[in-house]
C-alpha cells in the first residue's frame, strides 16, 4: 500500500499583538546550472545583509505559496513550490518602540523562471552561489547551517 502524505492546508488567519512572537515564511530558492546546485540570496532592504526572500503569512495560501509569492515580489523568481519545511531560524526584527521576535520556515523554491523585471527590483541586489558561499554570507546561525546542508536530490516530498 501506498503511503499517502498529508498535504498542507492554505491558513486562515487570526490577529495578534505586535508583541507577539510572529511567524514568517521564506523562500530557499535553488536551481541546478552546470550540474551545481546553485541558492540566490537577495540583500535586505535597509542593511543590505544577504538574506533569502520571506514575509509574513498569507490568507488562503500555503506556506510554501507564501513564500513563492515573497521570492517573486523580494528576488524576481519563479517556479516550484515545495510544501516541505527545510527548518526554522529565528531573529529580531527591529520595531519602532522595541524589538519583535521572528519565527521563520524555510521551504524550497526550485526556481524555473528569473524575471528581468520585479516589484523590489530597485531596493535589492540578487546574486546566485553555491549553498557553501551562501551559506558564509549569511548571518542567522540557523539559516546558515539549512543553507550549508541543503541537498535537493535528499528532499522528501
Amino acid at each position: 500500500m501506498a503511503k499517502s502524505v498529508a498535504k498542507q492546508l492554505p491558513l486562515k488567519l487570526r490577529t495578534g499583538h505586535k508583541t507577539d512572537v510572529r511567524a514568517q515564511f521564506a523562500a530557499l530558492c535553488w536551481r541546478v546550472k552546470n550540474d551545481k546546485v546553485q541558492i540566490c540570496l537577495i540583500t535586505s532592504r535597509t542593511r543590505k545583509r544577504w538574506i533569502i526572500p520571506k514575509g509574513w503569512p498569507m490568507h488562503k495560501q500555503t506556506p510554501a505559496s507564501a513564500a513563492a509569492t515573497e521570492a517573486f515580489e523580494e528576488a524576481g523568481l519563479s517556479g516550484e513550490a515545495i510544501d516541505f519545511c527545510l527548518g526554522v531560524f529565528s531573529y529580531s526584527k527591529p520595531q519602532k518602540v522595541d524589538n519583535a521576535p521572528i519565527v521563520t520556515m524555510v521551504y524550497p523554491l526550485h526556481v524555473t523562471h528569473v524575471h528581468a523585471d520585479w516589484p523590489e527590483k530597485e531596493q535589492r541586489r540578487r546574486k546566485w552561489m553555491s549553498p557553501a558561499k551562501a551559506a558564509k554570507k549569511i548571518k542567522e546561525p540557523e539559516l546558515k547551517r539549512i543553507v550549508a546542508g541543503f541537498k535537493p536530490y535528499k528532499m522528501k516530498r
